[in-house]
């Protein structure tokens, strides 16, 4: 299944100093149309830092996304919220090996068990106390002098 990256072009700084960034906000797996649903979601909700006195919010509906304009007292705003395939991440976790299938057991032929064979337990270990679920109460390790 496809990773679809939400990417947001947001107009940052006022002024002079006004510009535009970039941010990826998040990944979707899955199909193209169910990342755009989640990307319209996002953009719907989506509250800039400018304008601070918002007079006019338009939405518009883009081939890859959408495109947010928001008229301030004095200029406006505009914030692209784009959807695209995830094609390589040179931060992503590498992928695990594929795990080896389980052994096939091939079971002996059944034999009677020899009554020489079967040792009866020690009466020397004493029987380890153990909750509802099975955890032994005291752990092993306790009370061990051979460890730091």
């Amino acid at each position: 299944m496809a990773i679809w990256g939400l990417v947001i072009e947001t107009t940052v700084g006022v002024g002079e100093r006004k510009h535009t960034e970039a941010y990826v906000l998040t990944h979707v797996e899955g199909t193209r149309e169910e990342a755009l649903e989640e990307l319209e979601r996002r953009a719907r909700t989506h509250t800039p830092e400018h304008p601070r006195s918002p007079k006019r919010r338009r939405l518009f509906r883009e081939r890859d996304g959408f495109l947010l304009v928001i008229d301030g007292a004095w200029q406006s705003f505009s914030t692209r919220f784009t959807v695209a395939e995830l094609l390589d991440d040179s931060a992503a976790p590498a992928p695990l090996p594929p795990s080896p299938p389980p052994p096939t057991e091939v079971a002996p032929p059944e034999a009677e068990p020899d009554p020489a064979d079967t040792v009866p337990p020690s009466s020397s270990t004493p029987p380890v106390e153990r909750d509802v679920d099975g955890v032994p109460v005291r752990p092993a390790w306790w009370g061990r002098s051979d460890l730091p």
